[in-house]
């Protein structure tokens, strides 16, 4: 495998917190019952797809720019509290891991449905650790469509099946094995079938790619 393509949300940040806030905030506004049970649905699916799936529990229907405005305004809440965001919130082992990577010559790639995804890399301090950034901004499908996968090895310049997808969600999973990738799960995602490997903690992805000092390159700049 040549490259990595990481899942943001849940596997490098959790930033689940805020958005469970964020929808917390429309759902009570527009007097629909949120909780937790319900978030977890909202995983690895769109802005939209989220909304649609909290719209479930109204009493009526909504027209289409009624929800326009209210994923409108739930973004605006995520980003404001994204505005809190600092490089702490990184999840353990989540630098160390993009940087040894990069040490031993294998390229990184964000493929997240997240429209966000750029000020987050930037709130967390670790654009500069990525050679391409797929993201939802453009997306005509979200997870478990292969598309954001697939634009991911198309920015890297690599084959699809020579790349490797970490994901925390099954529809991550999911859209990775429909783009012709192997798939190494986390968290809720390790008991998707069809995932490929099954990480306890995100360095040990590591082993998957061992030193090779004839390819190594510095990582000094990367590890700050």
């Amino acid at each position: 495998m040549k490259a990595v393509i990481f899942d943001l949300d849940g596997v490098l940040v959790s930033t689940d917190e805020l958005h469970y806030q964020a929808w917390l905030q429309i759902a009570r506004s527009e007097g629909i019952s949120f909780d937790r049970t319900l978030n977890d649905r909202l995983r690895g699916v769109s802005r939209m797809q989220s909304l649609e799936i909290i719209l479930e529990r109204a009493g009526h229907g909504y027209a289409q720019k009624e929800k326009e405005a209210l994923a409108r305004q739930k973004n605006g809440i995520y980003r404001t509290l994204l505005g809190m965001l600092t490089p702490d919130a990184l999840l353990p082992g989540a630098r160390e891991t993009l940087c040894t990577l990069r040490k031993r010559g294998i390229k990184t790639a964000i493929g997240s449905s997240s429209k966000n995804a750029p000020l987050i890399l930037q709130q967390l301090q670790i654009e500069t650790l990525f050679d391409a950034v797929s993201d939802g901004n453009g997306l005509q499908h979200s997870k478990p469509h292969p598309e954001v996968f697939l634009r991911a090895a198309e920015y890297l310049g690599e084959q699809p099946q020579d790349c490797l997808v970490v994901e925390d969600a099954e529809a991550g999973i999911q859209a990775a094995k429909a783009a012709g990738m192997q798939a190494a799960a986390l968290g809720s995602a390790r008991t998707c079938p069809k995932a490929d490997y099954r990480l306890d903690r995100l360095m040990d992805l590591l082993t998957f790619f061992p030193m090779c000092n004839n390819k190594e390159t510095s990582a000094t700049d990367w590890l700050g």
